[in-house]
């Protein structure tokens, strides 16, 4: 597998200007960054995540910021019936009437444990959120996309999800799980209806979930979410035409 990263990528003031993009996780962390970006670019974000009250005051900042205006949708992956992912489509095609970007931004940690120790619900709960939320909301999203003329979906990944490590049980799955279900679905629709697949390793950020996993680390050394945003700008906007079925890294060594 080849790992790409964008050293000398910078993005036009205007590359994502009339592009409608669909970004899970935006309430906080690394998608709550992107929106904002993409927003800034030109973007109409559409934000999904399941604290309403944390989706408005990003909707304030963006708008605050001169940003695009953009949208709130809000889904409980944990909670959400299989007919609410159709229901979400939906709503986008007649507010929008297609698609033209799917950020997957959105993921738990659950339990850091041996696999003997793993509590069953904590592993559903991750891999229902983590890969079977990415598959019901892709699939439901594929109509919109058609309507395109540049549809890109772009997946967070993880080291984790590309070398296995002991205690991280669910969410290292979730995401070699994650990484399959890019690389399918890219190949399955390889320059034959422009839609275009690809995913991205933020790396070390300094995030709640990063607090999580590394409680005793010095968060003062990580970046900031704003800063590890490139190679997502890069994939969901036009100047990745043609580049499908790749992995990137934020934080290349």
């Amino acid at each position: 597998m080849s790992i790409l990263s964008l050293p000398d990528y910078t993005p036009e003031p205007d590359v994502l200007a009339d592009r409608v993009l669909l970004i899970t996780g935006a309430s906080d962390g690394i998608g709550a960054a992107l929106a904002k970006r993409c927003a800034q670019l030109g973007a109409t974000v559409i934000l999904n995540g399941r604290d309403v009250k944390k989706l408005l005051r990003v909707y304030d900042e963006i708008i605050v910021d001169g940003g695009s205006q953009p949208a709130i949708l809000p889904l409980d992956f944990k909670l959400a019936k299989l007919d609410q992912y159709g229901e979400l489509a939906n709503v986008m095609q007649k507010e929008f009437g297609r698609l033209d970007g799917l950020a997957h931004i959105a993921g738990i940690l659950g339990e850091k444990a041996p696999i003997a120790h793993y509590t069953p619900m904590a592993w559903h709960d991750v891999i229902h959120i983590n890969l079977n939320a990415v598959f019901l909301l892709t699939q439901s999203c594929i109509p919109l996309l058609l309507e395109s003329k540049d549809a890109s979906v772009v997946f967070a990944s993880s080291s984790v999800g590309r070398t296995g490590r002991a205690h991280w049980g669910a969410y290292a799955v979730s995401k070699f799980g994650v990484e399959g279900f890019m690389q399918t679905f890219a190949d399955e629709h390889d320059r034959e209806d422009g839609i275009r697949a690809n995913s991205v390793k933020p790396g070390a950020t300094r995030t709640d979930m990063r607090a999580a996993a590394y409680p005793a680390e010095d968060k003062s050394l990580l970046k900031l979410p704003e800063e590890i945003l490139l190679p997502f700008i890069y994939c969901l906007g036009p100047d990745s035409k043609g580049t499908t079925g790749q992995t990137f890294d934020s934080q290349p060594k």
